[in-house]
């Protein structure tokens, strides 16, 4: 069955949280100060089921400017968004900041619903619906749909309901076939079943039972219980939101943030490369050493940025840069993420991910560039080529590809099994070698038994334990032994 996340997005008191009501019956506001001072403070979460027997999960966030960071943490892995705009305000700052964080978040499909409709008239509605035509040209809500509700008298709402389910079917499918991956947005304890975490599960699936890893700090835990939207299931699927019991795990050691995954599944990191875009109504031209608030998944972390291609980025454009982290981070190629400047709080910008493992750059480096692009767009026989290319003495495994990729295992495989038959790629007991690093040992091999046969020319020949030690002493003996056999079959030695 196909999973929904619904979530809303806009300016504060533009009635999101009355919106909910209406389509659920259920309040998102459990805070006791949101209630007494009627504004959402932190993420809220229920859901409802579409005319279609979909059950779509519903993130309910904030719209005040100083709870824009909780509001982050729920935005990822929104399906559809509901982009409330106030038929008595029209857009406000808050409206403008929502629609460019959920621009770079990716969320490709949107309803624009315009509340509080029956306290005002007809024309004023028109020049609101104007002023939203203007101010969503060339985002994804440009020629969305404006549905026009009343949230009291619930007006207009089985129309948006209609229009919703009908969006829905439209939503493409999840990859349920990668390892599991789930954003930790809540961490709380449940009187005789211990900590519980929740979260929208990004990719994958987990099973009660199942080994997991909380990282970035790689505790090792257990799936207790799962339940999504108030029922128990055996196992949860990608697209759904998920609140899971976990063992051997106190509350204390787990924060917002966090991310539970399948094991050897993700790397730790305190540099990116990505390509970023800054938001054209900014005032801020980004420079080098610039520090800004990096929003990812459900945690918020300070960085330094190194522009890479251009010196200055102003707004609306576009660079290659690096991250210098002020804390680790796990992440995946391709990953959206949101920055925030560091004082006064805006959002400046976003953009993609494009390598999580990165070596430190220099700027204007051609090579690098090129490097950026081929990992940006290209196959991922390609991504793997590069990635052996700039770990030429650090060997990799299956395991360590799949976490630098974020494929699964399959298609890594494939990939893998490609470039080997295009002699880019050699495989030596499971440990993968650029070509280039291939002809580099089979050349030091050869230099060392030329030498040492002309030095010692009435010995039968060199050990292999020597061979080993002085030509690369990371591997271990099966590996040199199955480089040798190579060499031999290509009557090199």
């Amino acid at each position: 069955m196909k999973n929904v996340i619904i979530g809303t997005a806009g300016h504060i008191d533009h009635g999101k949280t009355t919106l909910i009501k209406a389509l659920t019956g259920r309040e998102t506001d459990t805070l006791e100060e949101e209630k007494r001072r009627g504004i959402s403070i932190n993420l809220g979460f229920t859901y409802f089921d579409l005319p279609s027997n979909k059950r779509a999960g519903i993130v309910d966030v904030p719209g005040h400017e100083k709870f824009i960071k909780n509001m982050l943490a729920g935005a990822a892995g929104i399906d559809i968004v509901l982009f409330v705009v106030a038929g008595d305000e029209g857009v406000m700052p808050q409206t403008i900041e929502h629609l460019d964080i959920l621009s770079f978040l990716n969320v490709k499909k949107g309803i624009i619903v315009l509340t509080k409709c029956d306290v005002v008239d007809n024309e004023f509605i028109e020049l609101v619906k104007d002023d939203i035509r203007e101010k969503t040209k060339g985002t994804f809500l440009d020629n969305a749909e404006i549905v026009e509700v009343d949230s009291i008298s619930r007006n207009g709402i089985d129309n948006l309901v209609k229009k919703i389910d009908d969006m829905s079917n439209d939503i493409d499918d999840k990859n349920e076939n990668s390892p599991a991956r789930l954003n930790i947005d809540r961490v709380f304890s449940v009187k005789g079943f211990g900590t519980v975490v929740t979260g929208t599960l990004l990719e994958g699936k987990i099973s009660i039972d199942d080994d997991l890893v909380i990282y970035p700090n790689n505790l090792k835990t257990k799936i207790r219980s799962i339940q999504v939207h108030g029922q128990s299931v055996e196992t949860a699927y990608a697209g759904q939101r998920t609140a899971i019991n976990i063992a051997n795990i106190k509350v204390e050691e787990l924060k917002r943030g966090d991310v539970l995954a399948a094991p050897n599944s993700l790397e730790e990191s305190m540099m990116l490369d990505v390509k970023l875009s800054l938001v054209k109504h900014t005032n801020k031209n980004l420079k080098h050493w610039d520090r800004l608030r990096l929003y990812h998944g459900a945690r918020e972390i300070l960085c330094r940025v190194v522009p890479l291609d251009k010196e200055i980025t102003k707004s609306g454009e576009s660079c290659y840069a690096q991250l210098r982290l002020e804390e680790s981070i796990v992440a995946k190629k391709l990953d959206n993420f949101v920055l925030r400047n560091y004082s006064p709080l805006e959002t400046i910008g976003g953009g993609i991910i494009i390598d999580t493992k990165p070596k430190k750059h220099k700027k204007f480096d051609e090579n690098v560039i090129s490097s950026l692009k081929i990992k940006e767009k290209g196959a991922l026989e390609d991504i793997l080529e590069q990635y052996l290319k700039n770990n030429l003495k650090s060997y990799k495994t299956l395991k360590d590809i799949m976490s630098y990729t974020g494929e699964n295992e399959e298609l890594v495989i494939n990939a893998i099994d490609k470039s080997i038959k295009e002699n880019k790629v050699v495989n030596i007991n499971n440990i993968y070698v650029h070509t280039n690093q291939y002809e580099n040992l089979k050349k030091l091999i050869v230099e060392l038994l030329t030498t040492y046969h002309k030095k010692y020319r009435l010995r039968s020949g060199v050990l292999k334990e020597e061979v080993r030690s002085k030509v690369e002493s990371k591997f271990k003996t099966k590996e040199m032994d199955i480089l040798l056999e190579k060499l031999q079959n290509e009557k090199v030695i």
